[in-house]
């Protein structure tokens, strides 16, 4: 069976959402990043960045969500597109813009908004412009067709694994400007899928509260300003 190390954010919901829409079994192994999962010895030999997700297929390792969103979708064989070279073409641009763009963006925008202590103006128009220059840019493709690709493909379970979290990230009002990625978020919402991948973090339990020994886990840099 799969074992899939997951902690419930953007990047490991998104493996999990491609899981139970093709039905393919798979073993939870909770890496609680606020607890500092991520940094044991044991997980480093499965990713050496330190990052989830990670997937261990038998004697096969994979780390970053999108490695893993490609290599689930060869081996399965569902939710690609054709195996011409147009159609891959698409399907790595919007995959990459996703992987390079939206999600390193969203993350430091996330960062110095809710977690950066002061001085953090200047970082905090910088992240958040690029955040929705990329998220507009996503809206734009969505309101010229229904999916990112011709079809529901893995680079729409990889939009919904951030866009579940753009009010988060962009603020409450962001549907406003987002009514097509909305559209796209609450169609995968609907699906039983999603909704047990929802579920997954009442099952097991992580830390929810960001406290001195999340933060020393979640940013380790900062160690270096206390010396």
């Amino acid at each position: 069976m799969l074992k899939l190390y997951y902690h419930p954010s953007p990047n490991p919901v998104k493996v999990a959402l491609y899981l139970e829409e093709t039905n393919t079994p798979y073993e939870i192994m909770v890496t609680d990043t606020r607890k500092g999962d991520q940094h044991t010895p044991e997980f480093r030999a499965l990713n050496p960045n330190g990052k989830t997700p990670v997937l261990v297929d038998g004697d096969i390792t994979v780390f970053d969500s999108n490695a893993i969103m490609l290599y689930l979708g060869e081996k399965i064989g569902k939710f690609m597109p054709a195996n011409t070279p147009q159609t891959h073409a698409q399907l790595y641009s919007w995959l990459m813009f996703v992987a390079t763009g939206i999600g390193p963006y969203c993350g430091q925008a996330v960062h110095f908004k809710h977690f950066a202590p002061e001085p953090k103006e200047y970082a905090v128009n910088r992240y958040d412009f690029e955040a929705w220059r990329h998220w507009l840019l996503i809206e734009e493709r969505l309101s010229q067709q229904t999916y990112m690709l011709d079809e529901y493909s893995i680079v729409d379970m990889s939009v919904w694994g951030w866009a579940r979290v753009i009010p988060f990230v962009l603020g409450e009002g962001a549907w406003e400007k987002l009514p097509s990625v909305k559209r796209l978020l609450d169609e995968i919402n609907a699906k039983p899928s999603a909704q047990a991948v929802e579920a997954i973090k009442t099952k097991y339990t992580f830390k929810t509260e960001v406290d001195e020994e999340s933060r020393k886990n979640l940013f380790p840099s900062n160690e270096r300003l206390k010396k």
